[in-house]
């Protein structure tokens, strides 16, 4: 059902029909915004959830988390920090990550009605419920704003998880959470989650050189991957953007492995194509890094139309 390998030659023209289906969907991509300077700090709506994060977000989870937890308490304090000093005020995090339990203190006295937090919830808890409560607590917050489910690969997917999607809805319901929706690793379940309505927000993993993207292979988080794995990828994306659901890119510097800086500004370039996402998440581990991307992305903005 889903073809891993095509030719050059197709891979080029189905991403140009398929985008250009994209650029041509929303209203707003379609005039352009003109006049209206566009940043990567921008507040932008999450699809028809009715929320508002940072355009770029800080991702908390790369190798795990494990690049972020080296930095200790403290240099991950100060990463978050200077990320939310910039105007990135959309946090991307998860129960998985090493960095769970550092956001607490990471985010402890900034105004908790100028963050987005998105968290996600791993395998299937007896008590969904009591596992989103030590989230709020473990943060020190109120609510969560998305919360996901994490890393499906299966196309039934949503049998196995039918406790914790439940959960969320009633957690939805009670506003303890405000969205929630999930983040897919293969191109089953990615395509299986467009159809399910209950999905409020899609995490995808999104870049043109098919880094870490998602492939035909069900029984594998982390299947190898090529520029041949791009275009179906973008053909589900497409079909989320027609539902108006949230959709936030992930994998956009290929997990840390775009080292080439011409490799990070292609895939930045491609992530802020007019009408493609509506955020993205980068995980960084310094000053420098958050620097670079925010000029990238605005740079980026600055020559869509």
């Amino acid at each position: 059902m889903y073809r891993t390998e095509i030719t050059r030659r197709q891979f080029i023209e189905r991403t140009a029909a398929v985008a250009g289906g994209i650029l041509l969907a929303p209203a707003a991509a379609k005039i352009g915004w003109a006049g209206v300077k566009k940043t990567a700090v921008d507040q932008v709506p999450l699809g028809k959830t009715g929320l508002k994060l940072s355009r770029l977000g800080i991702g908390c989870g790369t190798n795990s988390g494990r690049v972020q937890q080296e930095l200790g308490q403290e240099g991950f304090n100060k990463l978050v920090r200077y990320a939310y000093d910039q105007g990135i005020t959309y946090i991307d995090i998860a129960r998985s990550y090493r960095t769970h339990t550092m956001l607490g203190e990471a985010i402890k006295g900034l105004p908790r009605e100028k963050l987005f937090i998105q968290t996600k919830m791993g395998g299937n808890p007896d008590n969904p419920l009591e596992e989103i409560d030590s989230y709020r607590k473990t943060y020190g917050v109120d609510y969560i704003d998305c919360l996901l489910v994490h890393c499906m690969i299966k196309p039934g997917w949503e049998e196995e998880r039918k406790r914790v999607m439940d959960a969320m809805q009633e957690a939805k319901d009670k506003k303890i959470i405000r969205a929630h929706g999930v983040s897919c690793h293969s191109l089953p379940a990615l395509a299986r989650s467009v159809e399910l309505d209950w999905v409020d927000v899609h995490l995808v993993r999104v870049n043109p050189q098919g880094a870490h993207m998602d492939t035909a292979d069900s029984n594998s988080w982390n299947a190898p991957s090529n520029v041949s794995h791009v275009p179906p990828v973008m053909e589900q994306v497409a079909l989320m953007r027609k539902k108006n659901r949230g959709v936030i890119g992930m994998k956009i510097v290929g997990e840390g492995d775009f080292k080439n800086p011409e490799d990070r500004e292609k895939s930045i370039r491609f992530a802020m194509q007019p009408g493609l996402l509506d955020a993205v998440t980068i995980g960084f581990k310094s000053a420098a890094e958050i620097d670079e991307a925010i000029q990238r992305v605005n740079s980026a903005l600055a020559t869509t139309v």
